[in-house]
């Protein structure tokens, strides 16, 4: 099973990411996504911006995962 986890993007340069993910912050790679500002969310696995999501989808996200 895959798990992607939401993060807040802090920060972009050279094609790298400076994510906070629920504190924890974390530099991943942006290379996937075309256009991505700080403030913007995104789905983060292997240390990769998967997707890019809304804040709703961020907090959905944040249930499922402390009901598990």
């Amino acid at each position: 099973m895959c798990v992607g986890l939401p993060a807040r993007v802090i920060n972009i340069k050279n094609g790298m990411a400076l994510v906070d993910a629920s504190g924890v912050k974390r530099e991943i790679s942006a290379a996937l996504i075309s256009s991505l500002d700080p403030g913007d969310y995104v789905m983060v696995h292997a240390g990769m911006a998967i997707a890019k999501i809304t804040n709703n989808e961020t907090d959905e996200t944040d249930d499922i995962l402390e009901d598990l």
